[in-house]
């Protein structure tokens, strides 16, 4: 059996959708979980569902999502009330993955779908994170923006909100070679004009979002996976986020050197074997993450020889 250590930082997710009401949706996060649910009244018409161990999950609006529902099995226009963003408390893997995926089909059934402005973004706990670690972060990330963005199929109506990692960034980063937070967020920040306390600061619209880390709920997060209700999708994502993460706080030093792409499924599929997804267990998750990938003609001429 595979290494499984990188599976151990808590995460969360937040997962967008539509074609259910945030009621409806809250209903069938409190049927499942067995929980109790307190309508906020705020100005994301949010929903709070208390499970009974006391965790909170929230059912929120988001101002990005089309907002769509189904008639006679055709998707037409809805109004905002069926914006849906599924907001997770503190998770960890080994506890909650298949809670989480069987409340993610039970929405499923019950009407929610995704569409191409839907997103998910995960969490990540940082409270292990160091100056070289999420330095390390920022170069895994550049140097595998093409793979991943190829990989992930990103939509084209959420690349304005999961831009690629900024090369000026990467390069500001590597030449002063931060060691302290401070310097970290000084580069992270550095080129815009507004407030970092602001809550939708434009720095966190990237793959890799460290506005959450400084200025949020002390998480690196990870924004680059399209909205699904897919569980092993979900599962995948989650393992892939976990598994980077992993390798940015292990590693002494992460390349910015970008991989050979002439065969991008033997590129992803050595990345994801060299960062733990290794052994039956991740099968699934490996072929969610490279599905989309072709390899080349040369690569295939050799491996049928």
């Amino acid at each position: 059996m595979a290494d499984r250590d990188f599976l151990k930082t808590n995460f969360g997710i937040e997962i967008e959708l539509t074609g259910i009401t945030r009621e409806k949706a809250a209903r069938v996060v409190a049927d499942y979980l067995g929980g109790s649910i307190q309508r906020q009244n705020d100005y994301y018409d949010s929903y709070k569902v208390t499970a009974p161990d006391g965790r909170a999950w929230k059912i929120m609006y988001d101002g990005s999502l089309r907002c769509q529902r189904k008639v006679n099995g055709q998707k037409v226009a809805a109004g905002r009330e069926y914006s849906v963003e599924l907001v997770s408390p503190i998770l960890n893997y080994e506890e909650d993955i298949e809670t989480l995926q069987e409340l993610i089909r039970k929405i499923r059934k019950t009407g929610g779908f995704p569409n191409s402005t839907a997103g998910i973004h995960i969490h990540l706990d940082g409270a292990d994170h160091t100056p070289r670690s999420l330095r390390n972060f920022v170069n895994i990330i550049y140097a595998r923006n093409d793979l991943l963005y190829e990989s992930l199929q990103i939509e084209r109506e959420r690349m304005r909100y999961c831009k690629k990692m900024d090369k000026d960034l990467v390069e500001r980063m590597n030449k002063k070679k931060p060691k302290t937070f401070k310097e970290i967020e000084d580069i992270w920040y550095k080129g815009y004009g507004s407030s970092r306390e602001r809550h939708y600061h434009e720095s966190r619209y990237h793959f890799l979002n460290l506005h959450s880390f400084f200025n949020g709920v002390g998480t690196v997060e990870l924004r680059g996976f399209n909205g699904t209700i897919h569980a092993g999708k979900i599962r995948s994502y989650i393992v892939l986020a976990l598994a980077i993460n992993n390798q940015a706080l292990t590693q002494k030093s992460a390349s910015t050197k970008k991989p050979q792409l002439e065969n991008p499924k033997f590129a992803m599929r050595t990345w994801l074997n060299r960062i733990g997804l290794i052994g039956e267990e991740f099968k699934n998750c490996r072929e969610h993450l490279t599905k989309h990938l072709e390899g080349s003609a040369a690569w295939r001429f050799r491996r049928a020889a």
